[in-house]
């Protein structure tokens, strides 16, 4: 995986737009180890399937070094392009896609490591680090004309907040209850200004 890693390393580095303050190579990183730390609590043990998981996570957002929109379906296809040097068969290629569309949003996982790997992507919103996390999201939103405004923002994030759910009993135990907290924090603060 070390071969791989650099891979992924090298090109989010050295080609990702430097406004990306949310999906940076720090995101990847952190989807890697939430990952692997989803899998063991949910008991994946076996070396393959860690393999697997680990590799779509490493290539999620790569497709980010060439577009923002749409970049999950570009992701797969530089793993594809890419993931035979690194002993990958056909069928693992296709499951490591799979993997990576279960990131996108709204999300549909459909067996327990596309479940992990979409909690993973996610798991800060059950965060202690929500908010700064968050911020950078909003700054990269707005550079890209997404969100106008904090106000603008803070409304995306309810609507967001409310339909996203952790497949994971993991993630439904260990983060569900902080992003309701936020969620409820969130709302009054809504209410708050609407009632001014």
């Amino acid at each position: 995986m070390n071969s791989l890693r650099n891979f992924v390393e090298e090109k989010l580095k050295n080609n990702l737009s430097h406004n990306l303050k949310y999906h940076g190579f720090h995101h990847t990183l952190d989807v890697v180890k939430m990952s692997l730390s989803i899998a063991k609590s949910e008991g994946i043990i076996e070396q393959k399937e860690l393999n697997i998981l680990e590799a779509a996570a490493w290539f999620h957002d790569i497709g980010f070094i060439s577009t923002f929109i749409g970049h999950e379906e570009e992701s797969c296809k530089i793993a594809e392009e890419n993931l035979p040097k690194f002993g990958f068969s056909k069928s693992d290629i296709t499951r490591i896609k799979n993997l990576i569309m279960a990131t996108k949003i709204p999300q549909n996982p459909k067996n327990k490591l596309e479940e992990i790997l979409a909690d993973a992507d996610l798991d800060y919103l059950g965060r202690e680090d929500y908010d700064k996390i968050s911020e950078t999201l909003f700054y990269e939103l707005q550079e890209r004309l997404i969100v106008k405004d904090l106000n603008d923002w803070r409304k995306t994030q309810i609507k967001f907040l409310k339909s996203h759910k952790y497949w994971t009993k993991t993630s439904i135990n260990n983060r569900a209850p902080k992003k309701a907290e936020k969620l409820q924090a969130l709302l009054l603060e809504e209410k708050q200004i609407t009632s001014c």
